[in-house]
């Protein structure tokens, strides 16, 4: 009869701790490895050994957390069965004060036997490195950001406020360049404030032309251009949209994926009080982003756009009908719960929580009946 062990592995940048739980109720501490794959095959064979186990009937759970899925995907190659554990929605009992490797690891392996840790969803290799392309753009963009904000702030504290209509136009960026200060030294920092922003705009563009290129290969173009098919979404969206959530039909209700994503609101209900606050915010931060942003197209009026039209050339019409389905549903809720006098915050994220049903119709229900082929 084959025994089934679950480990429990507490991954560090350096080190990791392992932990054995036994069907019969047994736990014990194994001892710590270096946290490189290898290391880790090595010192799980021996532990199988040891235990007198079949390698491949070891259950291994760890932590998400900064090292990745890069030794899931490894234990797996070697046909264990892997479990990448949620870290905030791993229980935790009151009074529990001490923390350590060891106690971590024992803790995750009791709970792994137990059947009471929430797996989290596994991105192969190339989505993945998708997903990270994505998020190298997010950050070019916030860099910009920040040295827009630079230098805004020193024109500012040197009392030099620019009067035109926008800012950022071509106009505006040849009144910088044509700025005189006071001071030689002044206008040097100006000219290096300025040539960051330039450095932060070429590399977006070096960025998302890599983006570009790597869609056309990807396995998952066809869902990519499924949603650009909704308004609110260009190539950077469905990109993103794609390389963090994977595939949707693992959220059997679009409730699952609204919370997922934290667009739910929080609740403290006792008794007869029901209470909801904010939203929870919990999940996956970068797709909550974007799906706000993309909420935000929906303020405007029903309509076909040229750019959106282009994007729906050789989309099935059962897609095209779904898009125009979206803007008919959340442009008239959008003005419906702005005439109740909600605040703009609260109805965009209202808008991105229905949103989220609609991208896991379109994903779970209506594309794979409708293939797009490019």
């Amino acid at each position: 009869m084959k025994h089934t062990y679950h480990i429990g592995l507490d991954v560090h940048a350096k080190n990791t701790s392992i932990a054995c739980a036994g069907c019969d109720g047994s736990l014990e501490y194994y001892g710590a490895c270096a946290s490189s794959n290898l290391s880790v095959e090595r010192t799980l064979r021996k532990l199988a050994t040891r235990i007198g186990a079949e390698f491949q009937s070891l259950k291994v759970c760890y932590e998400a957390g900064p090292t990745g899925f890069v030794l899931a995907r490894r234990l797996m190659q070697l046909g264990l069965e892997v479990t990448v554990v949620a870290p905030s929605l791993i229980p935790q009992r009151a009074g529990e004060r001490i923390k350590t490797d060891t106690r971590d690891a024992l803790k995750l392996a009791r709970l792994h036997r137990a059947g009471e840790i929430k797996a989290i969803h596994i991105p192969d290799a190339t989505d993945e490195a998708i997903r990270d392309l994505c998020r190298a753009r997010t950050d070019a963009v916030d860099d910009l950001r920040r040295a827009k904000q630079r230098l805004d702030a020193f024109l500012l504290r040197n009392g030099h406020r620019y009067t035109g209509k926008s800012n950022w136009t071509a106009a505006h960026l040849r009144y910088l360049r044509e700025l005189e200060l006071a001071c030689p030294v002044q206008k040097i920092v100006l000219e290096e404030y300025l040539q960051a922003v330039d450095f932060v705009h070429e590399r977006i563009a070096r960025l998302e032309k890599h983006m570009e290129e790597q869609l056309d290969t990807w396995q998952r173009k066809a869902e990519v251009a499924a949603t650009m098919a909704l308004k609110g979404f260009q190539m950077i969206g469905g990109m993103i949209v794609a390389s963090e959530l994977g595939d949707l039909r693992r959220f059997e209700h679009p409730r699952q994926l609204m919370g997922y994503l934290g667009l739910v609101p929080g609740e403290h209900s006792s008794g007869g009080t029901r209470r909801q606050g904010s939203i929870t915010k919990c999940g996956n931060a970068h797709v909550r982003w974007m799906l706000i942003e993309s909420a935000k197209a929906y303020r405007l009026p029903e309509k076909v756009s040229k750019e959106l039209s282009k994007r729906q050339e050789g989309i099935p019409r059962a897609i095209r009908e779904l898009s125009w389905r979206v803007q008919n549903r959340l442009c008239k809720r959008y003005r419906r719960l702005r005439a109740r006098g909600l605040h703009e915050n609260k109805v965009t994220a209202a808008i991105a929580r229905e949103l989220c049903a609609f991208l896991w119709e379109l994903h779970v229900r209506i594309l794979p009946a409708n293939p797009i082929v490019r």
